[in-house]
């Protein structure tokens, strides 16, 4: 399935949640990512990033699409470089 994912976390927990959700995800803009997960991998990165949240202060946004269908996403200005180092 297709998934968006915006975070907004304190300070201390950012890099934690940027570098779990770079291993999941490709970086689109600051705190969004998106890409295709597998059910399986959705669960795992829900549990890597559930534990590092503090959830009275932590905020995570996660979009789902059915299987088949992606969004289209329209940008406009500046944009995060497209990544090299997707294995």
């Amino acid at each position: 399935m297709y998934v968006v994912v915006v975070y907004d976390t304190a300070v201390e927990r950012n890099p934690v949640i940027l570098r779990t959700c770079r291993q999941y995800l490709h970086h689109v803009q600051r705190s969004v990512f998106e890409g295709q997960l597998t059910p399986a991998q959705l669960r795992r990165f829900k549990n890597a990033v559930h534990t590092a949240l503090d959830l009275t202060y932590d905020s995570v946004i996660v979009y789902t699409f059915p299987p088949g269908t992606t969004p289209q996403r329209l940008a406009w200005g500046a944009t995060e470089p497209e990544p090299t180092d997707i294995l």
